[in-house]
């Protein structure tokens, strides 16, 4: 055990939101050159608190290069992404960048999804489904439109239930599991109360992004970075360096050019993850083409089947269950789900400070290194 990193597990790991954003603001205001800013939700935290998305930027406002670390795209996940940030600043980091060199952190992307312990936007749209570009044919999911009443049933308990999950069992026996998975996750935008919905529409946390990325000139940058946390795939602890469809080959190049080997891409069937629609990286591929590296680090909690009966209940108590989302029912939902994407144990905190510091530090060595003409590992 590396006593230092356990020790820095403790203090940089959080027990809700509202502590992870003050010791953001701390970290910041203390690092002295940083430049901190605040952009606001008009979504209630669950005691009725102003929540909000917070920002830091360390280095030449002009740089060429840029890294960014974004945490709780997907909220209940901002607890493994806050604690990275929060290690990055503690370790100084910001003293190493190079002239013509800056780091963005983006706290709290979806702050709603982080305070509320819920994977979703306020809107109850999964964000990194919601890149889509909404003005062209949006993606069809006839799986999920097959599934979409027994996924998300109006009862979790009796012939409701019970048949809902026949259904399930029934499609997975007849499609197979990966058809199962794809129908399950890629992401859908038919059905507001369900799974992994992408929205009508871009949702205000993904205007947030936009946002920032305008206020800070993101597009006009030679070379931006971007490492996006998030939790729940994979082995319990290990944190997977995942590309995404919309960089394609070149763009897994790219990552692989600065991070080495052990990144991943669903269109060599490597990743954890299948090809998803609307991810993230779809904005920063449209926005910087080959000017970007993306990289989603993920790292795996609890078996994936662990999970959907969280999501379930998570999706029937906001959709079917409003009146009992202060009770002990609703609060019962909410700290499991926490507990699967945030296992609060030193073990896998230690992983991930261990993981994460090494992709720190691979991305600033990566910003001065040109694609295809310096490897990195």
């Amino acid at each position: 055990m590396n006593d230092a990193i356990v020790q820095s597990a403790n203090k940089h790991f959080s027990s809700n939101y509202f502590e992870a954003r003050q010791k953001f603001r701390d970290y910041v205001r203390q690092a002295v050159v940083g430049e901190a800013a605040v952009y606001s939700s008009p979504a209630p935290g669950p005691g009725g608190e102003e929540l909000s998305t917070d920002v830091g930027w360390f280095g030449d406002r002009g740089a060429s290069k840029v890294g960014i670390l974004i945490s709780a795209t997907h909220g209940v996940e901002g607890y493994c992404g806050s604690a990275a940030q929060l290690d990055w600043l503690a370790e100084r980091g910001y003293e190493r960048l190079k002239s013509d060199e800056a780091m963005l952190l983006i706290h709290a992307i979806n702050p709603y999804g982080f305070a509320w312990d819920r994977r979703v936007t306020q809107e109850g749209c999964d964000l990194n489904r919601n890149f889509i570009d909404f003005a062209a044919p949006i993606p069809q999911n006839e799986g999920y439109d097959a599934l979409a009443e027994s996924l998300v049933p109006c009862a979790l308990e009796g012939p409701v239930f019970a048949a809902a999950e026949a259904a399930i069992e029934t499609y997975r026996a007849t499609y197979g599991e990966t058809a199962y998975r794809k129908a399950r996750t890629t992401g859908q935008y038919r059905h507001p109360n369900g799974m992994f919905f992408g929205g009508f529409g871009p949702t205000l946390a993904r205007q947030t992004l936009e946002r920032i990325v305008s206020d800070y000139s993101i597009g006009s940058r030679h070379r931006v970075l971007i490492v996006d946390y998030h939790t729940g795939l994979g082995p319990y602890g290990y944190g997977e360096l995942q590309c995404e469809q919309a960089s394609g080959v070149t763009g897994y190049q790219r990552a692989r050019d600065i991070f080495g080997h052990s990144v991943t891409s669903p269109d060599l069937g490597t990743s954890s993850a299948l090809v998803l629609n609307g991810t993230q990286d779809d904005y920063w591929q449209r926005l910087l083409g080959d000017r970007h590296v993306y990289v989603c680090l993920e790292f795996g909690t609890y078996p994936p089947d662990a999970a959907r009966p969280l999501l379930r209940g998570d999706h029937w108590l906001y959709a079917y269950g409003q009146a009992q989302i202060e009770s002990g029912v609703g609060r019962d939902i909410r700290q499991r789900v926490k507990q699967h994407y945030y296992p609060e144990r030193t073990d896998w905190k230690e992983m991930v400070l261990y993981r994460s510091r090494q992709v720190h530090r691979q991305l600033m060595e990566g910003m001065r290194a040109e694609s295809g003409v310096e490897r990195l590992m």
